[in-house]
């Protein structure tokens, strides 16, 4: 049985406070970026200069896209630093990355790369929506969101993961563990691809699994860091609880909570918008210059939804980690896996619980562990 490291874990409570520190600072940043541009009329003075001096900018289809990379692309250049801070020398300082820094750029660089133009996309398609629906835009935006995400969830697994690492098959060497974890697939009536292990150890020190995809490129994957540094039995038991949330419909059951979510909040967002036009004279919902206005509603709305959504996730974490110790009776194992998790990750196993009811979309460690030492088998 692996002992929970105290060592570490006075550096992962020191760690977690370091990143909610950064994040408040980031969100309040992120806030006062926005009105600031409301307020100081810097919004309708960027939409009267473009379309002012360039004639073909008087074209919505290409307004868009230039305001949103002036807007975005000053507070990308004015935020790196924190960007900086926050996604490589803090992980380097506590000892939980060990990738160079080119290799961090090179990641940026990618994600920009597939984000910037799905971003843009989904701009287009929601400003087409404001020009051509008038008051019930924010239906037809939710239903957009609805159907890309059940198509990012399908193909992201094969176009978009393997961007950053690489998947391949488990060999003859891991042969025994992809036949159990294979095994638990079919007894949870779950059909996945394979199972494959990625070059997590490339980044970081962190150990992850993960069942991704949905129908037909749904697969296993294991970080290299969780095989080399985890026993059979404790992989099993960590994949188990991800069955757990195919057996459970969690997939199907979170998105569908999350469209009904994003549709309130485009409502909302709607409400909020037609207050906006007034105060700051816009000319319209379809203005692109309300577009900071828009996402300090819609940020808004998710800091007072988070504390809701993530408890209806550990809801069903909980779930899933029950189902793992049902599906493998191997409660030791299981309270192993995840004390080693805390060790290796840096996971704050007591975290308060004001930091829990805000911040955890999973249960904390320690609450997960005890449950595992204290699961009576049948």
């Amino acid at each position: 049985m692996t002992s929970l490291d105290l060592e570490r874990q006075k550096l992962a409570k020191q760690y977690a406070r370091i990143r909610r520190r950064l994040w408040l600072v980031d969100n309040a940043f992120s806030a006062v970026y926005a009105l600031a541009w409301l307020f100081l009329g810097w919004a309708v003075s960027l939409r009267e200069w473009l379309t002012g001096n360039w004639s073909l900018f008087t074209n919505p289809w290409l307004l868009v896209p230039v305001f949103v990379a002036i807007f975005g692309g000053i507070y990308f250049l004015v935020n790196l630093p924190l960007s900086y801070y926050s996604g490589f020398i803090l992980p380097h300082r506590f000892g939980q990355s060990n990738q160079p820094l080119k290799s961090w750029i090179v990641d940026q660089l990618k994600g920009m790369a597939v984000g910037v133009p799905l971003s843009l996309l989904l701009l287009e398609l929601l400003y087409l929506a404001l020009r051509a629906t008038g008051d019930m835009w924010w239906l037809w935006a939710a239903g957009g969101m609805l159907v890309f995400t059940v198509l990012l969830s399908n193909l992201a697994p094969i176009l978009i993961m393997p961007l950053f690492n690489k998947f391949v098959p488990l060999g003859d060497e891991h042969k025994d563990l992809a036949d159990r974890l294979m095994a638990l697939a079919e007894r949870a009536n779950t059909k996945v691809r394979g199972v494959f292990k990625f070059d997590m150890s490339r980044r970081t020190k962190s150990a992850n699994a993960a069942l991704t995809g949905i129908g037909n490129t749904r697969r296993i994957v294991l970080g290299d860091t969780l095989i080399n540094e985890f026993s059979t039995d404790e992989i099993e038991t960590v994949l188990a609880h991800e069955l757990g949330h195919h057996v459970h419909r969690d997939i199907p059951l979170l998105i569908t909570m999350g469209a009904a979510g994003t549709t309130v909040g485009l409502y909302l967002a709607s409400l909020g918008l037609n207050w906006a036009i007034g105060y700051f004279g816009f000319d319209g919902v379809a203005d692109v210059a309300a577009f900071p206005a828009l996402g300090v509603i819609l940020g808004a709305y998710g800091l007072v939804t988070m504390p809701l959504e993530n408890a209806v996730s550990r809801w069903r974490e909980r779930m899933a980690d029950e189902y793992a110790l049902q599906a493998t009776g191997k409660k030791e194992a299981f309270a192993s896996a995840f004390t080693r998790l805390a060790n290796q990750n840096l996971g704050e196993v007591d975290p308060e619980k004001w930091v829990v009811f805000l911040f955890y979309s999973h249960p904390p460690l320690g609450e997960r562990i005890a449950k595992a030492q204290n699961w009576k088998t049948s």
